[in-house]
C-alpha cells in the first residue's frame, strides 16, 4: 500500500487466550488501541475482529508474527498466519504480516513506566501491544528507518 493511500489499518496482536486489536487514523498515521477480543475458538474470533474490521471500515489489516530471534517461525506464527488467513478469506480485506518482536514486551515496559497496576495491565497488554506494532508498521511505511520489519512476500490479496 503506497504511503499516500488513506483509510484505516487494523492491527492484530495474536494470541492464545487474547486478540489485541489497534486502529489506525484515516490517514493511516497514528495507531490507537481499539480494545481486547477473548480467544473462544477461531471461527468466533475471526468473526468478532471482522466485525471490528467492519465497524471501522478498514481497508487493510496488519497480523502480528512472532517471529523468534533467528527470523524463524514456530507453531505461534503458524497461529497468526492462519488467523490472518481466515480473516482475508472472512472480510476480503488485504492482509499482511509484520515482524511483532518485542512488542508485548515493550507494551508492559510503557504500562509499567506509566503506573498502570498489575491487575489493570494484564486486560490492555494485547492492545497496547497491537497499538505498537501497528504504528510500527505505519512509521515504515511512512519513511526509511523502519522498527520492525515487513516479512518478505507475505502481503496479503
Amino acid at each position: 500500500m503506497p504511503p499516500d493511500a488513506t483509510g484505516r489499518i487494523v492491527g492484530i496482536d495474536h494470541g492464545e487466550r487474547r486478540i489485541g486489536v489497534a486502529v489506525s487514523d484515516p490517514t493511516g498515521v497514528l495507531a490507537s488501541a481499539r480494545g481486547v477480543v477473548e480467544v473462544r475458538g477461531p471461527a468466533q474470533s475471526c468473526r468478532e475482529v471482522a466485525g471490528i474490521c467492519r465497524e471501522v471500515g478498514a481497508v487493510r489489516v496488519v497480523v502480528g508474527l512472532p517471529v523468534r530471534m533467528d527470523g524463524s517461525e514456530g507453531e505461534s506464527a503458524r497461529r497468526a498466519r492462519e488467523f490472518g488467513g481466515r480473516l482475508a478469506a472472512s472480510t476480503g480485506l488485504p492482509v499482511e504480516y509484520w515482524d511483532e518482536r518485542f512488542s508485548t514486551v515493550t507494551a508492559q515496559q510503557a504500562l509499567i513506566e506509566g503506573g498502570v497496576r498489575r491487575e489493570r495491565r494484564r486486560e490492555i497488554v494485547d492492545q497496547v501491544a497491537a497499538q505498537i506494532l501497528l504504528q510500527h508498521y505505519l512509521d515504515a511505511r511512512a519513511g526509511p528507518a523502519p522498527a520492525g520489519g515487513f516479512v518478505a512476500g507475505d502481503a496479503g490479496p
